[in-house]
């Protein structure tokens, strides 16, 4: 992520449609607490580049990172594995993901390779995020940067389930090929955290909102 890449301007439209659910909820969250990683599952160079990514994102947004959650230990969890029939397996997990194994059959019926559950505190906003990739063939080929930083842009926010299913959040630098988050991605995700805006939305008049918000901090 380069802070010299031109910024472009997304719509006021454009950014409300990144909250609005597919059944037209707006839904807006961002995280309440420090985020506090592990990765399970990857070599120890595969995990120095996921935890760059997420030291980087964390940085851009403004969001603390801490070696432990005191209500969780981690808070945010990321599992990587070759198959589903995996997770169940996995020691204390159906404690924090009740049907996990229900779950993870239908994930397998459907042939998915990622899925994401997101925890909220009572006031709505994001206590944890597990992610979880099966490592098929399509993303065994993805470099692992270009892995990592999108499975942590998607995380820092409660996008809607819609969101990037058109655009990646990512762009490709054409000097150098280096993968780079989108610079109005970027903007939003700052403008997002910003001490001055809500922690939790339900009305689309909060996009109105962190539109104005991007501008200001343009």
């Amino acid at each position: 992520m380069s802070e010299n890449t031109p910024s472009h301007i997304l719509s006021p439209e454009a950014v409300a449609a990144l909250f609005t659910r597919g059944s037209g909820d707006y839904a807006f969250a961002r995280w309440g607490r420090p985020l506090a990683p592990i990765v399970f599952g990857v070599t120890d160079e595969t995990l120095m580049v996921i935890k760059g990514a997420i030291e980087a994102v964390s940085h851009m947004a403004g969001l603390e990172m801490a070696e432990t959650d005191p209500e969780l230990g981690s808070n945010f969890m990321v599992f990587f594995f070759r198959d589903w029939s995996e997770l169940p397996q996995v020691p204390n997990l159906d404690r924090m993901i009740p049907d996990l194994a229900p779950l993870c059959d239908k994930l397998e019926a459907a042939g998915a390779n990622q899925y994401r559950i997101f925890r909220f505190d009572e006031a709505g906003a994001i206590r944890a995020c597990f992610v979880f990739l099966r490592m098929d063939k399509h993303l065994a080929a993805v470099p692992a940067e270009t892995l990592a930083l999108s499975q942590v842009v998607q995380s820092i926010l409660l996008w809607s389930d819609t969101a990037f299913r058109q655009v990646s959040p990512l762009a490709q630098m054409p000097e150098t090929g280096a993968v780079i988050l989108r610079p109005e991605i970027g903007a939003l995700i700052r403008a997002a955290y910003d001490p001055v805006m809500p922690a939790v939305a339900n009305d689309t008049s909060h996009g109105l909102r962190l539109y104005a918000r991007m501008g200001a901090l343009q």
